[in-house]
């Protein structure tokens, strides 16, 4: 990601500090916009004896994906950050896989969902010991509340999956 201009602010964390956080949050702005737009990818194209329950489930996580979304660019900004937030950005700095285009019905939907949010999760679990480690624990508590979240919503996804 680009290094951009810090913004003036009074938030006494040590400009080192901060500049690490805005790093770790931009890269997961990128990877939860990717999610959210994945999410709504599999609400937008599931078919099948479930589409109702599954098409309103992925619209409910993609929800609750753009609030962190919402948390995470706030946070970087607060810190005197730029949020990298467009498309394009989230496409170009995102570490998620690429969503499978062939997705049709309930179950290829959920399985793809499942690795991505699995994959957000771990990297946000990671995010909470990075934050923690050079030093700013609100960012770091920030990640423990979308770690929490997305482990929930991968419970509601796996439910679908236990036969």
């Amino acid at each position: 990601m680009a290094k951009l201009k810090a913004f003036a602010t009074k938030n006494d964390l040590a400009p080192n500090v901060r500049e690490k956080a805005i790093a770790l949050l931009n890269q997961h702005l990128a990877d939860a916009s990717d999610l959210y737009s994945q999410t709504k990818q599999a609400h937008w194209n599931v078919k099948g004896m479930q589409f109702y329950q599954l098409h309103e489930l992925f619209d409910k996580l993609a929800e609750e994906v753009e609030e962190y979304i919402d948390l995470i660019a706030e946070r970087a900004t607060a810190l005197g950050g730029t949020a990298l937030g467009t498309a394009r950005m989230a496409a170009e700095a995102s570490r998620l896989p690429e969503y499978p285009g062939d997705a049709v019905d309930g179950r290829q939907h959920v399985e793809a969902l499942t690795a991505r949010f699995a994959s957000l999760a771990k990297t946000s679990r990671a995010a909470i010991d990075a934050a923690a480690a050079f030093g700013d624990v609100d960012t770091s508590d920030l990640f423990t509340e979308v770690s929490r979240g997305l482990d929930k919503q991968l419970w509601f996804l796996e439910a679908h999956l236990t036969s």
